[in-house]
């Protein structure tokens, strides 16, 4: 699992290679992430927005901005987590995502909590973060 702290948010990211959704001879990959944000700070955060930067294996990339996540703008909560579950195709058999979660807290001052960069790769394959 990776992990990244910003001001008391933790950001958990797990990513799973999808085998029955990709089709490597169409150079088709396809990866789902489970991701976990816990709110370790004394006051509730909500999460507004997200930026992913992701790049494949020989460097193209693309960038991915939007209002919060999975269709939610969730408040979390002094102690608690919030979790859920996306995926991301890829042209090529890795790659690499990263990128950061726009927060507002109770007094409307905003900052960005880090998402850490975690690597796409086949199960076989050696983990980096190339």
């Amino acid at each position: 699992m990776y992990r990244a702290t910003t001001n008391g948010i933790e950001v958990a990211v797990e990513p799973f290679y999808l085998d029955d959704e990709s089709d490597p001879e169409k150079s088709h990959f396809v990866w789902a992430y489970m991701v976990e944000i816990r709110n370790d700070t004394n006051e509730p955060v909500q999460l507004r927005t997200r930026y992913w930067k992701i790049m494949d294996a020989i460097g193209r990339v693309e960038e991915v901005r939007g209002a919060g996540v999975i269709g939610e703008e969730p408040w979390i909560e002094p102690g608690e987590t919030f979790e859920y579950s996306s995926g991301c195709p890829l042209k090529t058999k890795s790659g690499i995502m990263q990128g950061s979660y726009g927060m507002v807290r109770e007094d409307g001052s905003m900052f960005d909590a880090a998402i850490p960069a975690f690597s796409l790769d086949l199960p076989d394959e050696i983990r980096s973060l190339n």
